[in-house]
């Protein structure tokens, strides 16, 4: 194969589809994994991640051979666009990649290429675990009891950007529409308004709802817990929650069942090999994760709630720093931070680089590499506990060592070693 712009690696075997399979991988020993590097922080976190991730493979005795991708100011540098094709391409055909982050301006500009890279990949479910490593400050007593994974449709809702400008003829025109043939005449103000239409479909709902079940259920996670807003969006968060029970009840036979079911047939008796689907509306989740968080395991979540919840659910164990991400779609995954770009700490050298690390370890785990996985987990968590730490956890701990991000990830490596 080959790209305008993109050197592909002269070693190296492409991750492929096993015959006969949708999305099940076929992994070699030596894949070509491409990366993207991404905006102002993404320049230091990405070659850190890197270094990091190719320490455990090779521990393992693998060997990563990376081609380097371009999107955001990288991308406009070489091909003078945000999103070359190339760059999509390189995705689609090598399946499985990561990125660090990157800019979106708010208000004016370009649209989010995060979210344009997901609907390009059909990427649909954005996978968020929340999980506390010994030695991380937390604003919270109890951060340990966290231990969720966020899974956040990727596609619909309010981020499918189906909007129209303020003082356009577009606009008045949707106004029009909506006042005059749908009978919203007491619903929006005069004078200048912007329109966003909110879609929610059964397909896109159905197919996220069942992932994160089918998580739930291969890793032994006692629940599924439906967040929305339904109460007042009823034809669209509504229809999610409505649409999950839907898939719970039709779908999984004894291997799922409902919390109704739970209380009304069972008393409150969860079976062993059974998962429990239930549902929160969204404000009150917020809540209750701060307040009953070992309650919930498994989270199924539109996009904007998935974005909003995640973030809070990072706060708990110690910050957007260390909170890893994944975008997956069938026979495919692109992973990725969960924080910003950060651009007044670019080439600083400065930041923490575990939210790229650990989410190097989840393309890990998708790889089935799950002992590289594991060692650099176990490497990160160690290097924290030893108080060797960037400045962004140094500043909330004692007798801490502050390190760059480069210096931070060759610590990760040097107890990727000890421990492998």
């Amino acid at each position: 194969m080959s790209y305008d712009k993109i050197d592909v690696p002269e070693d190296g075997t492409k991750i492929t589809l096993k015959a006969g399979t949708e999305d099940e991988l076929e992994v070699p020993d030596d894949p070509i994994i491409p990366i993207i590097y991404g905006d102002g922080v993404g320049t230091d976190v990405g070659p850190a991640a890197q270094q990091v991730l190719e320490a455990a493979a090779e521990a393992t005795g693998r060997e990563i051979n990376w081609m380097r991708l371009f999107a955001g100011e990288s991308a406009r540098e070489r091909y003078d666009e945000n999103l070359p094709e190339d760059t999509v391409q390189a995705i689609k055909d090598h399946r499985v990649a990561i990125k660090g982050p990157l800019t979106t301006p708010v208000g004016a500009g370009f649209r989010s290429l995060n979210v344009a890279l997901r609907k390009k990949l059909d990427l649909y479910a954005n996978v968020r675990p929340t999980y506390y490593m010994d030695g991380v400050p937390s604003p919270v007593s109890e951060p340990e009891q966290m231990d969720m994974i966020t899974f956040r449709e990727n596609t619909e809702d309010v981020y499918a950007g189906i909007e129209w400008e303020a003082g356009t003829d577009e606009v008045e025109q949707v106004k029009t529409f909506v006042e005059d043939e749908m009978g919203a005449d007491d619903v929006i103000h005069d004078g200048p308004v912007g329109i966003g239409v909110k879609p929610i479909t059964e397909f896109g709902s159905k197919r996220l709802i069942r992932r994160a079940i089918d998580y739930a259920l291969e890793h032994d996670r006692d629940s599924v817990t439906l967040v929305h807003k339904g109460n007042i969006m009823k034809f669209t968060e509504g229809q999610f929650r409505d649409w999950g029970y839907e898939v719970a009840e039709e779908e999984y036979g004894d291997e799922v069942i409902t919390e109704d079911t739970l209380w009304e047939e069972r008393d409150g008796e969860q079976p062993d090999d059974a998962v429990v689907v239930n549902d929160r509306i969204a404000d009150n989740m917020l809540q209750q994760i701060l307040t009953r968080t070992d309650q919930y395991d498994v989270v199924a979540t539109m996009n904007l709630n998935g974005d909003y919840m995640s973030d809070a659910c990072g706060a708990q164990i110690g910050g957007l720093g260390i909170a890893p991400g994944a975008n997956f779609g069938d026979g495919r995954m692109l992973a990725e931070p969960v924080h910003g770009s950060a651009p007044k700490y670019e080439g600083q050298d400065k930041v923490n680089p575990t939210a790229i690390i650990l989410s190097g370890r989840m393309m890990f785990e998708y790889m089935g590499w799950t002992d590289a996985a594991d060692l650099v987990r176990n490497a990160v968590e160690e290097t924290i506990s030893q108080g060797l730490v960037t400045y962004d956890l140094e500043r909330n701990l004692e007798d801490a060592e502050k390190l760059a991000t480069s210096e931070f990830a060759e610590a990760v490596v040097d107890n990727i070693e000890t421990l492998s």
